[in-house]
């Protein structure tokens, strides 16, 4: 089978890494790739939201399964284009990728069909917005209703922070049409974990549950990033709350949808807070995340490639889906500068003394320039490592990253900490 990946970071390098371990896969097409994609992968220079292109490419190339990687060909509507072409693809469609898409659809759809989520509530007007926070008072958070790139979300710790989250989303436009509309929630006390599910719009089937760390600096300080570390299995999410979650979440939502006339099939992501009321939803994703795809993918035993196959054809139900009894953890490696402004086009050394070491590292922003991999991006590698246990995989993971060079390279020195302190 020839398969067509869809994207070009750490997630997609992931997702390729895992499906060139299927025996059924003759080969993968990614569009468009990166240098470390290039090595399991043949990179295809087209727009991941150029729907026309894609779907003739994956005419012309007798394409058996279309793997999406990112959330905007998804909102996009990739998948409704490729399911008119009578083209597989693992990926929802574009009225299931709204939950991601759309904040306020979401939490319609979860107090609808009583998914545990904050209380909130949505505005189109500055004015009626900071209005609601002043009578509301803080921590409160305020969230971009449209897609931001993991950045349009700001936990506000006083009334002032969070109006000038309102400012800057719907005045001053930082994420454009993104804060046309903002959603306020109520401060969540809790710790957050990540669960990832496979569904065919009727079952799920969890993965294992992750944690990613999302502010820059070490002990949660600085502004949020896209993810700079994540491991799994997160301790926080006890198989009791992996059952509770499948069971007052993760079933009702893929339920609910179809009652509204939408099979979403793919890969469901639920941000959650386990509070001392038990998990709630911060949000929904529409697809793998990352870098958690860097942790649980090295953890699933099997052929990925028919997990997804069944998903598509809605027949999750009828395969086992089997997790090692291990440990994974990725540190984020990222350019001097992220999240803010960074420089691109420094050359990286010591990949290979990386890997040396036992890591696999995960190409997200790079490019290749004279032979030589270099930065192309805020988040440049995830360097992940497997081991019997999280403390193991931390100790691997923290020997191979100092192998890894560039200007200005940052990184956490605390990823998985929140594990150690529940030992």
């Amino acid at each position: 089978m020839k398969i067509l990946l869809i994207g070009g970071g750490g997630r997609e390098h992931a997702l390729a890494w895992k499906l060139a371990q299927s025996p059924r896969v003759e080969k993968i097409y990614c569009a468009p790739g990166n240098p470390g994609i290039a090595a399991l992968a043949e990179c295809v220079n087209i727009d991941v939201n150029d729907n026309e292109a894609l779907g003739q490419f994956a005419l012309q190339h007798n394409i058996g399964l279309t793997v999406v990687g990112p959330e905007l060909p998804l909102t996009n509507g990739l998948g409704d284009h490729f399911a008119a072409l009578n083209l597989r693809v693992f990926g929802p469609a574009r009225k299931a990728a709204a939950l991601e898409g759309s904040k306020a659809f979401a939490k319609k759809i979860m107090h609808k069909y009583n998914i545990p989520t904050a209380a909130s509530a949505a505005f189109t007007e500055a004015d009626k917005a900071i209005a609601y926070i002043r009578e509301q008072g803080a921590p409160i958070v305020v969230k971009a209703d449209g897609l931001a790139a993991g950045k349009g979300v700001v936990v506000a710790m006083t009334v002032d922070e969070a109006v000038g989250a309102i400012d800057m989303m719907m005045r001053d436009k930082a994420f454009g049409n993104a804060g046309n509309l903002v959603v306020i929630e109520e401060y969540l006390e809790g710790e957050e974990a990540s669960l990832l599910a496979f569904t065919d719009g009727y079952s799920v089937a969890p993965m294992v549950a992750a944690q990613d760390h999302k502010r820059i600096f070490d002990n949660d300080q600085g502004p949020n990033t896209g993810g700079m570390g994540t491991y799994a299995p997160a301790p926080v999410v006890t198989e009791a709350v992996r059952e509770r979650v499948t069971r007052e979440v993760l079933q009702p939502v893929i339920d609910g949808l179809r009652q509204e006339g939408i099979i979403y099939k793919g890969c469901l992501y639920a941000g959650l807070m386990i509070t001392a009321q038990g998990p709630k939803v911060i949000e929904f994703n529409a697809r793998f995340g990352d870098p958690e795809t860097q942790v649980v993918l090295p953890l699933l035993e099997g052929d990925l490639v028919d997990i997804m196959e069944a998903c598509v054809d809605e027949k999750l139900a009828d395969v086992s889906i089997n997790w090692k009894n291990e440990a994974a953890v990725c540190v984020v490696l990222a350019a001097g500068g992220y999240p803010g402004s960074y420089h691109k086009g420094d050359i990286v050394t010591g990949l290979d003394a990386a890997e040396a070491r036992g890591a696999m590292v995960f190409h997200a922003g790079t490019g290749a320039r004279d032979g030589q991999v270099v930065t192309n991006g805020g988040r440049v590698l995830g360097v992940t490592a497997i081991a019997a246990d999280i403390r193991a995989a931390v100790d691997k993971v923290y020997r191979a990253v100092p192998e890894i060079e560039f200007a200005g390279l940052q990184y956490r020195k605390d990823i998985a900490r929140r594990a150690f302190n529940r030992e």
